[in-house]
């Protein structure tokens, strides 16, 4: 499984909606704007905790920003 199919197994466990924004698949970086569904009325800060469990226990770094913006619940950077 490649790196970015690990990203994606995660975030559709999560059952966020997601968008690479920017990807470097040779050096393993990759930068993911996440929302929640519509539906959806987990406070960010739990969505995030469950996100940030997931890719640690993957090894991945992760650092993260809550609400950057008005159309983006978590902008997330990680690595591999």
């Amino acid at each position: 499984m490649t790196e970015r199919q690990m990203i994606q197994e995660i975030l559709n466990t999560v059952d966020v909606t997601y968008d690479f924004e920017n990807t470097n698949d040779d050096t393993k970086e990759y930068d993911i704007a996440i929302v929640r569904q519509k539906e959806d009325k987990r406070p960010v800060d739990e969505i995030n905790g469950e996100i940030k469990k997931y890719f640690q226990e993957a090894d991945f770094s992760y650092d993260e920003k809550i609400s950057p913006d008005e159309n983006t619940d978590i902008l997330v950077s990680v690595k591999k």
